[in-house]
């Protein structure tokens, strides 16, 4: 209750005495620089670079691996808290660390102790083929099965048309795993 106080305080040392349509466009472009006016731009800084930097990370999708599920050129937000008190799951779409500033959207296909394969394109964990209705294109990949390690994910795009020799994907460290697009 005292926050809401303050706020309408602030807000109120910053109002001009002329309330016509000119002034308040004027006011709008044009502020007045007083302590109220600092004090609440410090605020929404200090907000943005919190939800923006520590909850929210913006990323650029550029690229087709996740196509048909996400557009080739894209923009989502990654939501740091999904995996906050839980472990990515068989089926969930990830952003992961790859570099510094490069990160990957993928899908958890495997987790610890799974065994991985691909059978002429079909997907099977643990020896049962799985109906993954994300797939739209065909797939011809084959890859003996993998045992998933303990602390980490198997990883692969939606959009396996491409050759197995064009894809990154694989076994990841669950500590890479930044969070979950937001949409």
């Amino acid at each position: 209750m005292r926050l809401l106080e303050l706020w309408k305080k602030l807000c109120r040392a910053h109002r001009s005495d002329d309330e016509t349509a000119q002034a308040g466009v004027r006011e709008f472009f044009l502020p007045r620089l007083t302590l109220g006016f600092f004090l609440r731009a410090a605020a929404v800084a200090i907000i943005a670079l919190i939800v923006f930097g520590l909850l929210l990370i913006p990323c650029v999708i550029d690229g087709a691996s996740m196509v048909p599920t996400y557009a080739e050129h894209g923009f989502n937000f990654c939501w740091r808290g999904r995996y906050w008190f839980s472990q990515p799951r068989r089926g969930d779409v990830v952003i992961l660390r790859y570099d510094k500033k490069v990160y990957y959207l993928k899908r958890v296909i495997g987790v610890a102790g799974d065994t991985v394969e691909f059978r002429s394109g079909k997907l099977f964990v643990n020896g049962k083929m799985q109906d993954e209705p994300y797939i739209r294109y065909f797939c011809s990949w084959d890859l003996p099965p993998y045992k998933v390690e303990a602390g980490h994910c198997y990883v692969v795009g939606d959009n396996r048309s491409q050759s197995i020799n064009e894809h990154v994907f694989g076994s990841v460290s669950v500590k890479r795993i930044l969070g979950a697009p937001l949409f």
